[in-house]
């Protein structure tokens, strides 16, 4: 998780981490929070109570004028057209191969205003390709990501707490759908989304807020076990419910088809950048496909380490490392078409020296309803 290339930014929140003593780490170009009371903790509080992330460093950009669905249209291989006010939508960002410039939601809050919720490592670089590709009249692009902070409240308890603070009715609001109100008296956007496979919230807030936001509710859920959550935790946690990452999991060498992702790919819905590649490629059949696995033997999988089968590669691992939520190790990798069979036996090649896994449904770990 370090990657130190020039002057980090830091979050809204970055003194109140220091004073919570979390150990800060480079990340996608930021100084975060890699953990707290240590990444198990953090992770199982998130799954039977609750936790809290800083994400503040994720990016937005706003599309609003009379051609802002139009753009979305173009820009992303969903259809946005389905969404009414208030609706969030998984998507992406396309190149005109079908791979990835990025993974993406998609908030619509009137009938000519979206906002995309883009990763941190790739805000100037999304907001130069959609400048790019969408028409010179009829739609203004802004990158607002300097305006906004978020906060994650994230857990089986999330509700519980934040229904304490909050003046908007938490219990109809439905998974990927958002509210405008106040939390603490703050203007806020409150959406029921989230990168850990729990129920729970995205609290979009001025950065100027963000502080007191945090420590009332960290204050609030005291009682219910919430707990400050870092990096380690969001992975191990979107691990396990089989959120990609984009940098590992997904990418520009890699097909929304290759990574299992084709339920956010709507041909039908007319013209979108890689339409024409992704037509081509879900006729000619894919190749290579993401897939989950477990580890048969002792031993953890990385990020890059070789996917064998027969002593012959066939893939590549792109995440892996314990679940501890399922008491096993897991990881995710591209393999070729054939071996991606659920129940398919291979080899994860960690330091040269094979290691049975083989491959199982995903997502590994699915919450309770």
């Amino acid at each position: 998780m370090s990657e130190a290339i020039g002057p980090l930014r830091r979050t809204p929140l970055f003194e109140v981490h220091r004073q919570l003593g979390a150990r800060m780490v480079a990340f996608g170009g930021w100084e975060m929070p890699v953990q707290y009371a240590g990444i198990l903790e953090e992770h199982r509080a998130v799954r039977e109570q609750a936790g809290l992330f800083d994400v503040s460093h994720m990016g937005e950009i706003e599309i609003t004028g009379p051609g802002a669905l139009e753009a979305v249209q173009y820009l992303t291989p969903n259809d946005a057209s389905r969404l009414s006010v208030g609706e969030v939508q998984y998507s992406a960002l396309t190149t005109p191969e079908g791979t990835f410039v990025d993974d993406i939601t998609v908030y619509k809050s009137a009938a000519d205003r979206y906002w995309l919720t883009v990763n941190a490592s790739n805000v100037e670089k999304d907001y130069a390709w959609i400048r790019e590709h969408v028409p010179s009249s009829g739609v203004e692009v802004r990158n607002i990501s300097d305006d906004i902070a978020l906060l994650a409240l994230q857990g089986p308890r999330a509700q519980e707490i934040l229904e304490k603070l909050a003046s908007v009715d938490l219990e109809t609001l439905r998974y990927f759908r958002f509210v405008e109100g106040q939390v603490i008296g703050i203007d806020c956007c409150v959406s029921r989304t989230g990168y850990t496979g729990e129920d729970g919230f995205e609290i979009y807030i001025p950065p100027q807020h963000a502080a007191i936001l945090w420590n009332a509710l960290l204050e609030a859920g005291a009682p219910a076990g919430l707990q400050p959550c870092g990096l380690g935790a969001r992975d191990t946690l979107r691990l396990e419910a089989k959120m990609a990452l984009y940098g590992q999991d997904i990418d520009d060498r890699h097909t929304v088809l290759e990574a299992d992702l084709g339920w956010i790919v709507k041909l039908e819905k007319g013209e979108f950048i890689g339409r024409e590649a992704l037509v081509r490629q879900k006729a000619a059949g894919i190749s290579r496909k993401l897939v989950g696995f477990e580890m048969c033997g002792r031993g953890i999988a990385r990020s890059h380490y070789a996917i064998a089968k027969d002593s012959q590669p066939i893939g590549e691992v792109t995440s892996g490392g314990p679940a501890p939520s399922l008491g096993k190790n897991i990881g995710l990798g591209y393999v070729a078409v054939q071996y991606a069979v659920i129940g398919t036996e291979f080899d994860i090649m960690i330091r040269d020296c094979p290691v049975a896994a083989r491959v199982v449904r995903t997502p590994f770990y699915k919450r309770a309803r």
